[in-house]
């Protein structure tokens, strides 16, 4: 058979690229560990680092990218418009979400259709949104979100939430109030907030022994009024309460940031509208 040399062989076996990561633990963690010192080096209460930014797809009405550390997803938000199938047709306006992880999102590779896990994201996601949008301004309409996680290391949900609700206010659909959603992982009586990937599987792995579990809060900040709760796992109750006030804690905390980004997206709307305007004058003015 002759040799095709405008092909590039692969090497018969591979590695997994997490086995040249020096700080990727292939062990899970250590749970009396995790309870005195994280992984990263941050307490209990504290954060990651969280960068926003708006318009990151220029063909959509409304977009937003967000990181946090090493979660990083991306936005886009089309309509309202018309629905176009007669069964849909509601004199209320519909919101839909899809959410979807890349393939090399995580170390477990996801297939190009969306499973069971991004659907039941995609749900939560909706339930957390729509409250907040006020669809009884578009009658017959329909308003579409798709996000995709471009990389995952914890808090899928709740990274989701702050860049769809984001990307919703960017495009300029009627709402009460942005949506803020934050997460926590519980250990007992230890809450860690804004859990990392490592620390979710390590939590929800001892849920079967021990009184472990996840949370996820989704709260309109103005309003103090929570529109969506997903927890897994197994606590006490007194536990669960604690975590739910240290999640809206955190959101209010999160508020102002998603407020200046706001602030500034309008800026550049504004700056950008000017220069239009200019350059018309100018082509006026030569002709």
């Amino acid at each position: 058979m002759p040799i095709d040399y405008r092909r590039i062989t692969g090497p018969e076996t591979s590695r997994s690229p997490y086995d040249f990561c020096p700080n990727q633990k292939t062990s899970q963690l250590d749970l009396a560990t995790l309870e005195k010192q994280r992984p990263d080096g941050r307490d209990t209460t504290q954060m990651r680092p969280l960068f926003l930014r708006t318009g990151a797809v220029s063909q959509a009405k409304g977009s937003a990218y967000i990181e946090m550390n090493h979660t990083k997803a991306i936005c886009a938000v089309y309509g309202p418009r018309e629905v176009m199938r007669r069964e849909d047709f509601s004199l209320k306006g519909q919101l839909t979400c899809e959410l979807r992880f890349s393939t090399f999102a995580s170390k477990y590779r996801s297939g190009h259709q969306q499973d069971a896990q991004e659907r039941d994201l995609s749900v939560q996601m909706l339930e957390a949104l729509e409250p907040a949008v006020r669809l009884h301004l578009y009658p017959k309409s329909q308003i579409n979100v798709y996000l995709t996680v471009l990389q995952h290391d914890g808090s899928a949900l709740s990274a989701a939430v702050l860049c769809a609700s984001l990307a919703l206010a960017s495009a300029g659909i009627e709402m009460y109030d942005l949506v803020i959603a934050t997460s926590v992982a519980m250990i007992d009586h230890v809450t860690l907030a804004d859990p990392t990937a490592q620390e979710e599987e390590a939590v929800l792995a001892a849920a079967s022994d021990r009184k472990c579990g996840t949370l996820t809060v989704a709260l309109l900040p103005s309003m103090t009024q929570i529109s969506a709760i997903s927890a897994d796992g197994g606590v006490e109750f007194d536990t669960l309460n604690q975590a739910v006030q240290q999640c809206t804690d955190n959101c209010q905390r999160l508020y102002p940031v998603l407020q200046q980004t706001l602030v500034k997206h309008l800026q550049d709307k504004d700056k950008d509208r000017q220069r239009q305007t200019k350059r018309l004058e100018k082509a006026q003015n030569t002709e």
